[in-house]
């Protein structure tokens, strides 16, 4: 498996003022997210409305996107439906990935033994490699440890993302887990911490706007400069949970447009940040100077 290093931004869909999806901005926004710092991107996952997207659409992006950046593209082809999420990673894979980033299956809320058929089925379809994507607050079922062991003998089953913000339950994976298998976080607020119990890295959303310093405190924590990635912590908490005081992506497509860079509004049924919200961010961009 080709590196993915440890800071994977998942990366917002720009749109147009028509909510058509701006290809152009989308390569500009990727090559930006890139030389501040992002070694990967994952393409349509949450953060970039993939369920709202068609297939078409997604298929651009991964093309578009895989195209015309130096680092490696994890596609989100995740359904609630296995045959559907095998048919999404097979035309991720034909338009040149480097990877799938397979979330739980929502609403069905499956148990143990069949989150552990549902993602060795997908496995078994493509030679690429996968990482899982436990988001319970999301999905409504969750991806226990004993689970994820089970999974990693997978041959091109190669890393979790794991969003639970349960502190316990990535380390209890990790610690099931072959040194090979990596384990990134899902929570900004986290990244810190979660090094320190021997996650890898994070799939960041706060990346857009924050992603040099996250590299440069993950830098630090890995070179044993703790007190100076403790700082830089600290320093970034405000804009990690205000990124996420309403429901991803609003609040950072909302921070980005403040920067000047147009990414435009949400697909329904996510509508755009209310005053208040922007407000709250806005706060927290300027502590930071980034407006």
């Amino acid at each position: 498996m080709k590196s993915w290093g440890r800071l994977i931004t998942a990366m917002v869909t720009p749109f147009n003022e028509n909510l058509e999806v701006n290809y152009e901005l989308g390569i500009e926004l990727a090559n930006r997210l890139v030389n501040e710092g992002t070694t990967a991107l994952v393409i349509c996952g949450t953060t970039g409305e993939g369920s709202t997207l068609s297939a078409e659409e997604r298929e651009n992006l991964f093309s578009n996107i895989k195209e015309n950046v130096r680092v490696p593209v994890i596609a989100g082809v995740g359904t609630n439906s296995t045959a559907a999420t095998i048919e999404n990673a097979k035309r991720a894979v034909a338009c040149g990935v480097d990877g799938l980033l397979v979330v739980a299956p929502y609403y069905n809320k499956p148990d143990q033994d069949s989150l552990y058929e549902h993602f060795k089925a997908v496995a078994g379809a493509v030679e690429t490699p996968i990482m899982l994507y436990n988001v319970p607050g999301r999905t409504g079922c969750n991806i226990a440890p004993e689970t994820i062991e089970r999974l990693a003998k997978i041959e091109n089953i190669v890393a979790l993302k794991e969003a639970s913000g349960n502190i316990v339950q990535l380390s209890e994976a990790v610690k099931r887990t072959p040194s090979d298998f990596l384990v990134y976080t899902g929570d900004d607020g986290l990244t810190l911490p979660s090094l320190s119990v021997g996650a890898y890295g994070v799939v960041s959303v706060a990346a857009h706007v924050v992603g040099t310093k996250m590299m440069e405190m993950m830098n630090n924590f890995l070179r044993g400069n703790t007190e100076k990635a403790t700082e830089i912590h600290l320093q970034l908490l405000d804009i990690f949970n205000g990124l996420f005081v309403v429901s991803n992506p609003i609040p950072v497509k909302a921070a980005l447009n403040m920067m000047g860079v147009r990414v435009g509004e949400l697909r329904l049924p996510l509508t755009a940040a209310k005053p208040a919200v922007k407000a709250e961010i806005q706060r927290h961009m300027r502590k930071l100077d980034l407006v």
